[in-house]
């Protein structure tokens, strides 16, 4: 669908300082930095902004849980999630306090056999493997029944997590989620794998504090070795980088670039990365797809021995070989699966009335493990929250996937028609749910009428938009501006890249790339005779009567530095345009 582009305030360029340093300055305030300390701390390649994890509601009675069971020498079951975020959050209590004890084990379910979440039946299995405690990392906070099943068993629960409460019911354990009630965290956007760092930062402090004979096998060095799963969880998990966020990941890259695990590296250097430019970008569209792919076509255990398993001896540097190739295999066929998903449901999506606010697709062909990233391409292509829908095993109930737009929230959307679920959980942009077939007419006919009053309310809701932060003219786009703009790494959720709009630009020379075609590498010409290089990824048949020889155009990008081959110079990736 073609964009509105929201163009930037007229701003007043008196300053009396150069422009490309305005420019940064202005894109600060944007981000609401304005104070000069507030922009120190943001660009800062050494960030300071973190905080007391007691500070988290019940951190210190989870301390004195997990040192109580280590010392009367009990087993310890670390229980994740089965994506990226779960992944690392299992990998990094494992390395922690795999340091301190030898009884311990992870349970990661099935998405296939089990689902998400807590679940009685692998309590069961947990129990009959001799664990005495659970920590759950990036699940749980709805587990109200399944934590109750498991004191049942004689178990003890810790419920680590950072998901959204419902109606502000919370499990019958020690608790620690950000986002609770009374909790005195000055910061709740923290991911799975953040809360679990914050519980390793407590349990660290604590043996310290204490003058604990532990506190030489756990320091604070350990503890900033783990940063880099921190850092992939977060940009992964698609949460605010921003605040405590903006810290961990910039020192979780800088464990990344500098050689920091093993298995970690095999991955980069299979991927075709290099560890020492490895930036947001690559975590989100390399990594993170990698690790999730694992989870999404067979398992996630796959993601957790490749980061858990050191290399110190042969049999590990194999062990971490086959991870590898698992992963790069997984990812290869979670693509075509995707592939052939995408066009199903775009036949099914196109064939939806025209009237539906809100996409409800129903297909035998989707498959579970990449629902998730095709109700994303859908929502993209027709500017309306998407949620696909397959009929369980048992042909009694439908699970469900859904993404949402910009300004509309999916959980609250999704809370207004909760009688129809048997459960469902999520957040702003992403949900997952399961309901009864019998139900599903009543769900579709619900979301399609509460989305009516939504767009009463703003009727251009639905308008896909580009925002524009400034305009430039082609002769700003300098390396010295680039290498200003990098400050503003690493981007993410809530710090996206800032987008330029350069207008009048004449079309030179340009070529098509790629086996498809797909994409475009152009010339163009300003106005007052400055070249510049441009290219447009994945979208060249969208452009084709736009790309001619002498055409004026407007574009709306963001600019890069180019190597190739020795050479390096300025150009701009274009995200749309006129």
């Amino acid at each position: 669908m073609k964009k509105k582009w929201i163009y930037p305030k007229k701003y007043n360029n008196n300053c009396g300082e150069k422009l490309d340093s305005s420019v940064v300055l202005r894109l600060l305030k944007q981000r609401g930095l304005g104070d000069a300390k507030e922009q120190e701390e943001f660009l800062s390649e050494k960030p300071k902004k973190t905080y007391d994890p007691f500070l988290l509601k019940n951190m210190k009675e989870a301390v004195h849980a997990i040192l109580d069971t280590l010392n009367a020498e009990q087993t310890i079951c670390i229980y994740g999630d089965y994506d990226a975020d779960g992944v690392t959050s299992c990998s990094l209590l494992l390395e922690i306090l795999g340091k301190l004890t030898s009884n311990l084990f992870y349970y990661i379910p099935s998405r296939f056999e089990e689902g998400y979440g807590f679940h009685k039946t692998a309590i069961d299995k947990i129990k009959d493997l001799g664990a005495n405690l659970i920590i759950t990392v990036d699940c749980g906070s709805t587990s109200l029944d399944e934590v109750e099943y498991a004191k049942e068993m004689g178990i003890s629960v810790i419920v680590t997590d950072h998901h959204t409460i419902v109606n502000g019911k919370v499990p019958d354990c020690i608790f620690i989620n950000p986002k609770q009630e009374d909790c005195n965290y000055p910061f709740s956007g923290l991911s799975g794998c953040g809360v679990a760092f914050k519980l390793a930062q407590a349990i660290q402090r604590t043996l310290e504090n204490e003058r604990d004979a532990r506190s030489s096998l756990l320091t604070k060095k350990e503890l900033n070795r783990v940063l880099d799963l921190v850092a992939i969880s977060t940009i992964g998990d698609i949460v605010p980088l921003v605040d405590e966020n903006r810290t961990l990941v910039k020192y979780g890259l800088k464990r990344i670039q500098k050689g920091n695990r093993y298995g970690l590296e095999k991955l980069i250097e299979a991927i075709g990365l290099s560890k020492k430019i490895i930036k947001s970008d690559n975590i989100a569209y390399s990594i993170v797809p990698h690790l999730n792919a694992a989870g999404r076509m067979e398992s996630a255990k796959i993601g957790v021995e490749l980061l858990v398993t050191s290399g110190n001896n042969k049999e590990e540097i194999q062990k971490i070989k086959n991870a590898v190739n698992q992963l790069l295999e997984k990812n290869n066929e979670r693509k075509r699966v995707q592939e052939e998903t995408f066009s199903d449901c775009m036949q099914i999506a196109e064939r939806i009335n025209e009237s539906d606010l809100f996409l409800l697709i129903d297909s035998e062909k989707i498959h579970e493990g990449i629902a998730g990233i095709v109700a994303g391409k859908l929502k993209d292509c027709f500017s309306k929250p998407t949620a696909l829908v397959t009929l369980c095993e048992d042909g009694i109930h439908y699970k469900g996937t859904g993404r949402s737009i910009e300004g509309i929230d999916l959980y609250k959307l999704l809370h207004t028609q909760s009688l129809c679920f048997e459960r469902f959980g999520g957040h702003a942009g992403a949900c997952g749910f399961l309901l009864k077939k019998e139900n599903i007419a009543q769900l579709r006919d619900g979301l399609n009428a509460h989305m009516g009053e939504l767009i009463k309310e703003n009727p251009m809701l639905l308008s896909p938009t580009l925002y524009i932060n400034e305009r430039l003219e082609a002769e700003e786009l300098t390396e010295q501006l680039i290498e200003q703009l990098e400050c503003f790494e690493p981007f993410g959720h809530c710090n996206e890249k800032p987008l330029f709009l350069i207008e009048k630009l004449i079309i030179r020379e340009f070529r098509y790339m790629g086996e498809s075609k797909e994409h475009i590498r152009f010339k163009a010409m300003s106005l007052t005779g400055e070249y510049r290089d441009f290219i447009l990824f994945s979208k060249a048949s969208d452009y084709k009567e736009t790309i001619k020889i002498g055409a004026m155009i407007d574009v709306v990008g963001y600019p890069t530095i180019n190597q190739f081959r020795g050479v390096t110079n300025v150009q701009f990736i274009v995200y749309d345009m006129k």
